[in-house]
């Protein structure tokens, strides 16, 4: 059964950690409060800077006691010139876990309420951003209380209100270096796999002519950023539909599902090219990964990207845990992202 997400505007309170929600944007809503990623860990392989917080998941193994609380967060590099086709070196996945009983949440479920627990919180632990909500080993010269991750978001907050601010007990608000936050509510699909196998010849005709009209009206999603997308698409519906056409059939009944969760499922590629092939063993104990979501291109309509010079891009993101999701050892552990776009890397 393939579970749907999408994203709704809701009370920020609801969307901390205390509530283990699944949201994208804003600050991560982090699981294990005291061994948090840092910028070494969430390097953009291109330009260095952190990747800043896309989205995360919040998906328990009931099966496994010590993943009672477990969640999934993906991160991204908001430098358009960092996202180039078909790679995914402008992205980190970490996934934490936690057992019913632990340091930082009550074993019972929380309630949902804005004024209940509001002591579980990650600065009761260690520093934080104060822009991208990342661990913050450096802190402001002047005031030593705004806390940052490394000087590039130092000097971007110097330069957008902590200059006016510095020594006060005033703070300024730095939201719009972040992607707009929202809640993702998850839903079941049951005719999910009824689509799967609508796959005659005149369904799929439908959806190709479907996208020949939107690439004639210049509507095929975010992918209109330069002059050779256009013919590329138009070459890939003409000659490789079948797998574009299935993808548009699956989610033809729900076209703003932002995410599509099936842990060991298959993923759903959107171009027969740049298919995922090998596969990375987990980082922490050897063992095998599985295909646990993927991120839909709808998510690009929500991240407020139309002042952006060079705008972020992809066809799917699919997000590959480590079938046990074996126990993490008290730290983040770095999972696996396929970045699938719909043309091909030219050469």
């Amino acid at each position: 059964m393939v579970d749907l997400g999408f994203v709704e505007k809701c009370e920020p309170w609801r969307l901390e950690s205390r509530f283990f929600p699944s949201k994208a944007g804003g600050k991560p809503a982090w699981l294990d409060l005291n061994n948090i990623p840092g910028k070494k860990d969430l390097e953009c392989e291109y330009c260095g800077d952190p990747c800043v917080f896309l989205c995360q998941v919040y998906a328990p193994y009931e099966e496994d006691a010590n993943a009672f609380h477990r969640t999934i967060y993906v991160f991204m590099c908001k430098k358009g010139d960092c996202c180039k086709p078909n790679r995914n070196g402008n992205l980190k996945v970490f996934r934490s876990q936690l057992s019913r009983s632990n340091s930082f949440y009550p074993s019972e479920p929380p309630v949902e309420r804005e004024d209940w627990r509001t002591d579980i919180d990650v600065s009761q632990w260690t520093k934080t951003c104060r822009i991208c909500g990342i661990l913050a080993p450096s802190h402001c010269a002047e005031c030593k209380v705004a806390n940052y991750c490394c000087r590039v978001h130092q000097v971007y907050d110097w330069k957008n209100g902590h200059k006016g601010t510095c020594g006060t007990e005033k703070k300024t608000s730095n939201n719009s270096f972040l992607f707009p936050e929202h809640e993702i509510v998850m839903e079941n699909d049951d005719r999910a796999k009824e689509h799967a196998e609508q796959d005659d010849v005149e369904s799929e005709q439908k959806e190709i002519e479907k996208y020949n009209t939107m690439i004639d009206s210049g509507e095929a999603g975010t992918l209109q950023h330069s002059e050779d997308v256009n013919d590329d698409l138009l070459q890939m519906a003409n000659t490789e539909d079948e797998i574009f056409a299935e993808f548009r059939t699956k989610i033809d009944d729900y076209p703003d599902q932002i995410l599509r969760y099936d842990r060991g499922g298959k993923i759903l590629y959107i171009s027969p090219h740049n298919q995922v092939a090998d596969v990375p063993k987990c980082l922490e104990c050897n063992g095998d990964r599985q295909f646990e979501f993927q991120i839909m291109p709808q998510l690009l309509n929500f991240l407020d990207l139309k002042d952006t010079v060079n705008c972020l891009d992809w066809g799917i993101l699919a997000i590959l845990t480590c079938k046990k999701s074996c126990t993490p050892n008290g730290k983040y552990i770095r999972e696996y992202v396929w970045k699938q776009d719909i043309v091909q890397e030219k050469t």
